[in-house]
């Protein structure tokens, strides 16, 4: 009597989760051509989740596909593949956005770039680390430009000057890259920014050239939902002051306890007072923005933000799930395809995730397995 494997009963299981024609797009994007063996899509994306998905190192992945029969290849074999499989594993991430139907709202909407970096350590006590900035497009989901810098020295920290934008882009970034160098750097590749605000962070002045009361006006804002715009300055010594336009909400009561019980946890586990400004800041969503105004309206620039910090969570959830840690640093193909096979495993994942929370007493979408007749 043969032995139930459970291991290719949760393989097949994970399979009724990944997008409809994912076996289609390895074909329509190459990532099967030039093999001369092991041609199954199936087997070729187990063995690249062995890597990315359970951290195993290249060695050890090809060491654990020999032993299971799915592939006989050696490191640097798989590593050719992890190459080849970039598009593909591009096209799954995309493919599993576009079921997630988490975009803009309807019309016409200027294509966005998303900024954002983090920090990856290579494995070892020793191992070095290494920042990843990384701009995707968006509503396309394509890696745009990627940059692999040092965490030390001048020149690697987040910045806008990090990534090379041109006339036209809209760019989207959190607060790390509220800064005016950052504004002005833009704006003199014709580029327009949308940021969250860091009040500590840089100065903001009057149209005529005197400090903006910032505390002063938030005095105004007192109800759930209130919505202020003001024209501001944006200094740079040695440059011209930049128009911006700084864009408010009022949270609601719920999110400002939320805020403040986190500033007050964090400011009691670094021994500081929280300073009062502080905590007037945490009542409201600020953003800074050089979006044009008649295209742009205060509340349409709260909404792309909005969508923005989904991306933002996303991207966090990534980094948590994906477990960043064995960067694969031999070049760009390699690196980028590493990071679409991250992404794609943190959003499984979560799709994983949000159908255990579902009412389903079996598990699995009913529709994603094929049907028997009796």
């Amino acid at each position: 009597m043969q032995k139930p494997n459970a291991a290719e009963e949760d393989w097949k299981l994970l399979t009724t989760f990944f997008p409809a024609r994912w076996t289609e797009l390895a074909e329509e994007t190459a990532a099967l051509k030039g093999l001369r063996q092991d041609k199954s899509p199936e087997r070729y994306l187990r063995v690249l989740l062995l890597h990315l998905g359970c951290g195993h190192s290249l060695r050890e992945t090809a060491t654990r596909a020999r032993q299971a029969e799915l592939a006989d290849l050696t490191d640097v074999s798989l590593l050719k593949r992890l190459r080849k499989s970039k598009d593909w594993l591009h096209a799954l991430c995309d493919a599993l956005f576009a079921e997630r139907q988490l975009g803009p709202a309807p019309g016409h909407t200027p294509a966005f770039r998303l900024v954002d970096s983090t920090v990856v350590k290579e494995p070892g006590q020793t191992g070095s680390q290494w920042r990843i900035h990384y701009s995707l497009r968006w509503p396309g989901l394509n890696c745009d430009y990627f940059k692999l810098t040092s965490t030390d020295g001048k020149g690697t920290g987040e910045s806008l000057s990090q990534y090379p934008l041109q006339a036209g882009d809209h760019v989207l970034a959190d607060r790390g890259y509220c800064r005016a160098k950052d504004f002005h750097y833009a704006a003199a590749q014709g580029a327009v920014t949308l940021v969250r605000l860091n009040p500590s962070a840089m100065r903001l002045e009057t149209e005529t050239g005197k400090a903006f009361p910032l505390l002063t006006r938030l005095t105004g804002v007192t109800k759930t939902g209130q919505i202020r715009e003001w024209p501001v300055q944006l200094p740079l010594d040695g440059a011209k002051a930049l128009p911006a336009r700084l864009c408010l909400i009022r949270k609601s009561e719920a999110a400002i306890k939320v805020a403040l019980k986190k500033l007050r946890r964090e400011a009691s586990k670094d021994q500081h007072t929280l300073a009062p400004q502080t905590e007037r800041y945490a009542q409201f969503v600020m953003v800074l923005t050089t979006f044009p105004a008649k295209d742009f309206p205060t509340e349409t620039v709260l909404e792309y933000y909005r969508f923005r910090w989904q991306v933002e969570l996303l991207f966090k959830r990534f980094k948590q799930l994906a477990q960043l840690g064995h960067l694969p640093k031999y070049d760009d193909e390699s690196s980028q395809a590493w990071l679409y096979g991250k992404l794609f495993v943190a959003l499984l994942t979560e799709k994983l995730i949000a159908h255990a929370r579902a009412f389903s007493p079996w598990g699995y979408n009913l529709q994603s397995t094929p049907k028997s007749v009796a």
